[in-house]
């Protein structure tokens, strides 16, 4: 975690145009929160978005950045988030960190719960698309621009129970794929970060719905993954130099070694 002092020098810098600029999604908690800590204590001007209102007062009292309530399956929503990119940071933007997502249930394919299949597909791909087509021209505009996406292992490997979760993370890593391609030969970046195993305070439990079987999925690993974990990744990626692209880092625990291989109550 960032220190009081490194949080308060942010703070006191302001609206400095000479920072680089970021939205960050899913920012109210996990991997998203971590995030807009760590880069609002680097330096950069913040924007981060989530639907509770409540977790992003705090966040800015605690970091000083910039929040909004977004809800990215909402056209209204999304638009309002452009505007208000737009009023930051003068309709210039250095980058798109996506997390916002998230995976609901463990039922097999045969007995899936459309449902929910539905709604990991509008926030974890149709959502993402969405945030990308309303910001690209500030990104374009900026002549610095990168557009993150944080993904899950669970977009590269299939395992029992993750079908919804597969197909929909599966969806946002070639989105991230073709976007690297159709923006070839612009100063857009494409990153993927694609997490394993991640010890947060909501993921297993929205999954799941029960704290019991959240605390299980961790069961035996010592040391999973945690959203600073990951925040540091994403930093070096936004912080190396313009011409370095990391296309794709997969990071896992020690412990894990594919989505369904962990080695358990061995002291890892």
């Amino acid at each position: 975690m960032t220190s009081t002092t490194s949080m308060n020098a942010a703070k006191t810098a302001g609206n400095d145009p000479t920072r680089l600029t970021a939205v960050v999604t899913g920012a109210s908690s996990g991997i998203g929160r971590a995030t807009a800590v760590r880069l609002v204590a680097e330096g950069w001007r913040v924007l981060a978005v989530a639907r509770r209102e409540d977790r992003l007062r705090e966040l800015a009292e605690q970091t000083g950045c910039e929040v909004l309530a977004v809800d990215i399956t909402s056209d209204d929503s999304v638009q309002r988030l452009v505007e208000r990119a737009a009023e930051l940071f003068g309709g210039s933007l250095n980058a798109v960190v996506h997390v916002a997502g998230g995976a609901l249930g463990v039922e097999t394919a045969a007995e899936a719960d459309l449902e929910k299949w539905q709604c990991m597909y509008d926030i974890n791909v149709l959502g993402t698309v969405r945030v990308t087509r309303a910001l690209l021209p500030a990104l374009r505009e900026s002549g610095r621009g990168d557009l993150l996406f944080v993904t899950s292992v669970a977009g590269h490997e299939a395992y029992p129970g993750g079908s919804g979760y597969n197909a929909a993370k599966a969806g946002e890593h070639m989105l991230a794929n073709a976007l690297r391609l159709e923006l070839n030969g612009e100063r857009i970046r494409v990153i993927e970060i694609a997490p394993g195993m991640v010890r947060t305070e909501e993921f297993s439990l929205t999954r799941l719905g029960d704290q019991d079987a959240a605390d299980a999925v961790y069961d035996g690993v010592e040391q999973p993954l945690t959203a600073e974990d990951c925040a540091d990744v994403i930093s070096y990626a936004l912080n190396a130099p313009h011409h370095v692209n990391l296309d794709l880092v997969t990071v896992r625990p020690l412990a894990q070694a594919a989505a369904h291989r962990v080695a358990r109550h061995q002291g890892v």
